[in-house]
């Protein structure tokens, strides 16, 4: 994704910031730190929601179960509990952890191993990992021995457990804030709060018209190397999840070869083509989030031809020479059309 997410980081602290003057409807704003990064949540708050102290309650309970459960960044979380079995374990997991790793096993056939929750090996190798030794670019060697640690087909659901063939490490944390960000909608839902823009390290999902009518909006940057921020599209959202995945902050060169850290686990290196950064739209941010890492790595024509097949609706932002060019899936300019 455009970052890799760091667990650990404290969720203990809510900061809740109220906007304007107590109108009988007004947006209510919950921000604080997660999985390395940090939330923003806006919502429209009135007599039949519940107030900020106690929404952020709730979004603190659900950060915390994701933590609790999935972290590779904390040693008692169950994931991390299950990459310490050895090869032939079989380990009760959570039903949310189960129902990821299924959906996750599904992309992985429909992209014929394109996506992989097992590459955290290969993402080592290169500096890109958890337990890295700095970026470099590793040996063939090196490059073969990690990819004997993954496969997500040596995965397997049997009941309430999960099990393993080889001594695979998984991570999730390419679809952990997708999910995390469907998970609060939904509880918002059952609160009563109806409208609502959630954003959770740069994963987001927007519902229904703020307390003046106007829709939630949000900005696609275009993917500049220099770190400045420039405004490619202006999305209106309504029921939609939105990621943009991209290589172009993280990643580092050798004899001026740039190195990406959207890796191919098929290949075991990273991706050589001129996809800078793709967008992804669905109801689902979780799949949103999933997609794009499926389209980064592919590439343009793949990635194209993927989305066409599957109806993805992606916009996809291709380096050309010193320049950047748009492209985007039919699904995309159906729902998205220029100049909306």
């Amino acid at each position: 994704m455009l970052r890799n997410l760091l667990w650990g980081a404290s969720l203990a602290s809510i900061s809740i910031a109220l906007s304007g003057c107590q109108p009988a409807e007004r947006v209510e704003v919950l921000t604080g730190p997660t999985m390395g990064s940090t939330y923003t949540i806006k919502y429209v708050s009135n007599s039949g929601t519940p107030a900020a102290d106690a929404a952020g309650v709730a979004v603190q309970a659900i950060l915390d179960e994701v933590d609790r459960q999935m972290s590779t960044y904390r040693l008692d979380s169950d994931l991390s509990k299950f990459n310490q079995l050895p090869a032939g374990s079989c380990a009760v997991m959570p039903r949310p952890v189960l129902e990821l790793i299924s959906y996750t096993n599904e992309l992985s056939e429909l992209s014929d191993g394109q996506f992989d929750i097992t590459i955290e090996p290969l993402l080592n190798a290169w500096g890109f990992g958890p337990n890295s030794r700095g970026k470099r670019i590793p040996t063939e060697e090196e490059i073969n021995e990690a990819k004997h640690g993954m496969g997500y087909q040596y995965l397997s659901i049997k009941g309430n457990e999960l099990c393993k063939e080889r001594d695979l490490k998984l991570d999730l944390n390419s679809i952990a804030a997708g999910y995390t960000v469907d998970r609060i909608g939904k509880r918002f839902e059952e609160l009563g709060i109806s409208s609502y823009l959630i954003e959770v390290t740069g994963e987001i999902i927007a519902k229904g018209k703020k307390h003046d009518g106007s829709p939630w909006r949000i900005a696609i940057e275009q993917p500049v190397d220099n770190g400045e921020r420039v405004v490619q599209r202006i999305l209106e959202l309504d029921g939609w999840g939105v990621n943009t995945s991209g290589d172009y902050r993280n990643y580092f060169e050798e004899d001026g070869i740039r190195f990406s850290h959207t890796l191919n686990p098929k290949t075991g290196v990273p991706v050589a083509h001129n996809l800078a950064a793709v967008t992804v739209i669905d109801r689902s941010a979780l799949v949103a989030d999933a997609l794009g890492t499926v389209l980064l790595v592919l590439g343009l024509d793949e990635g194209m031809e993927f989305s066409k097949q599957h109806d993805v609706a992606a916009l996809f932002v291709v380096r050309e020479g010193d320049t950047f060019v748009t492209y985007t899936s039919p699904k995309f300019t159906e729902r998205f059309p220029e100049g909306e």
